[in-house]
């Protein structure tokens, strides 16, 4: 079973999404996570899916694309890190990402489909990486990063935002 990162094997500012990953194996964690997002989206109309809790917000729909952009440039600078590549990567504006995407042109069925692919592929790349390369660090944003701590930011950061969907969107 893979070891909860410690504090200093990422940037602060991730803690809170580390902090919600229950103990026991990531690959569990991200795989029933996986159900849990495929069941709330699944749920939710075309029309429920541009909705915004305020003026201002992402909709349902900008939300899970959200998730998805960052768990793939997640993914790959875990898979950059895992191989030994200290080469540092670019940060990223989360903001412009949505607009550009224009998620909400797209049917929750095929964001859902593209969730499930993303999620998939995280989870064989987690299941492969080397022991010894857990402890593996890389540089993303200015940042020093192990891949262990990572693995945990991709779960964590999906379960900051279904919990919002699932409080702010849907009640």
């Amino acid at each position: 079973m893979l070891q909860r990162p410690t504090e200093s094997e990422y940037p602060n500012y991730y803690q809170p999404y580390i902090k919600l990953v229950p103990d026991g194996g990531i690959v569990q964690t991200l795989q029933e996570n996986l159900l849990a997002v495929v069941k709330l989206f699944e749920g939710i109309s075309e029309e429920d899916g541009l909705q915004r809790y305020a003026p201002g917000k992402w909709s349902v729909k900008e939300v899970l694309g959200h998730i998805i952009d960052t768990e793939r440039i997640m993914s790959y600078r875990l898979m950059r890190a895992a191989r030994g590549d200290q080469t540092p990567l670019a940060g990223f504006n989360e903001n412009d990402y949505v607009q550009a995407a224009q998620t909400n042109s797209l049917s929750m069925e095929a964001i859902l489909e593209d969730f499930k692919a993303t999620r998939n592929a995280s989870i064989t790349l987690i299941q492969n990486i080397p022991i010894d390369a857990w402890a593996n660090k890389g540089n993303a944003n200015g940042m020093e990063i192990t891949t262990r701590a990572i693995a945990y930011i991709i779960a964590g950061h999906e379960m900051h935002h279904r919990k919002i969907v699932e409080e702010r969107y849907l009640k």
